[in-house]
């Protein structure tokens, strides 16, 4: 069980709040359209999960040297050799031969595209040697999950999952720049790029907040497209809420309840976001 949990840890599984329920809203309203079995959801489920574990494993194998010297993430499992690369490199092709499996089970368009998701989830990893839009790039990675639900349900495309794509890749895209924050001189002296390295911290923040604004004009205008009613209306109300105090309690002055920002308020986003949308399609 300790290999479990270590392995667990490594790809930070708790993570998964994240982005899971914006998936799980994608299926709902996809489910307005065509049947949901109980075999596809599970399907959709073990994908997600396993695509991003197999991303987060690749993520601790790239920067394991970096890692290591930073006092921030030294204690993570590879520098502390609790998990060896060799161990780290097979949990990251095993699950990413799960997540190959499960999408050719859903259906054609889903395995033809899980490789391309696959070089996005990966990519993400190595873009914070080169460009400080990182952020963006795991946006789009964690974005492309509504629409790919959306494409295995239907076997289509639409305004519906791309603008909640976009709203999922903004809102993704500012959170992870406030938590680069924490990591701004160390990001500096190792030329390592990351938008509050660039920018510094006060503009950074600002782009942080300019991302979330436009993450909650997106989730108001698939409300609009999807004709959702007041439950998912409050819903959004209720996002908006929370990043509004995500922001309050983040300043430039201020980080120490950065990881109460990044962890609970975060999650609480993706959580209030799907339940609202489930209670609006599934509640008389």
């Amino acid at each position: 069980m300790s290999a479990v949990r270590s392995y667990a840890r490594l790809v930070a599984l708790s993570h998964s709040v994240f982005a899971l329920p914006f998936a799980m809203a994608a299926l709902v309203l996809a489910g307005r359209e065509e049947e949901i079995t109980a075999r596809q959801i599970v399907l959709l489920i073990v994908c997600l999960v396993t695509a991003r574990a197999s991303a987060m494993g690749f993520n601790r194998i790239a920067d394991r040297d970096v890692d290591a010297r930073n006092p921030r993430t030294s204690g993570r499992e590879i520098p502390r050799g609790v998990i060896t690369v060799t161990g780290a490199w097979a949990f990251t092709i095993a699950t990413a031969a799960i997540f190959f499996g499960c999408a050719a089970l859903l259906g054609r368009a889903t395995l033809a595209l899980a490789p391309v998701a696959l070089l996005v989830l990966w990519g993400y990893s190595l873009t914070k040697r080169f460009t400080p839009l990182s952020h963006l790039v795991l946006g789009l990675a964690l974005g492309l999950a509504p629409t790919a639900v959306w494409i295995a349900i239907t076997g289509s495309f639409g305004a519906i999952p791309f603008v909640l794509s976009v709203g999922v890749a903004t809102w993704v895209a500012g959170f992870d720049i406030l938590y680069a924050c924490q990591d701004v001189d160390f990001d500096r002296a190792e030329g390592l790029r990351s938008i509050p390295a660039w920018l510094g911290l006060r503009r950074a923040l600002q782009v942080s907040a300019a991302l979330h604004v436009l993450t909650v004009g997106c989730f108001a205008a698939v409300g609009w497209i999807a004709d959702l009613g007041w439950v998912y209306a409050a819903g959004v109300a209720g996002v908006a809420a929370v990043l509004v105090r995500e922001h309050a309690i983040v300043t430039a002055d201020d980080l120490s309840r950065l990881d109460k920002a990044f962890f609970d308020l975060n999650g609480y986003v993706a959580l209030v976001y799907f339940v609202c949308v489930a209670a609006d399609v599934w509640i008389p």
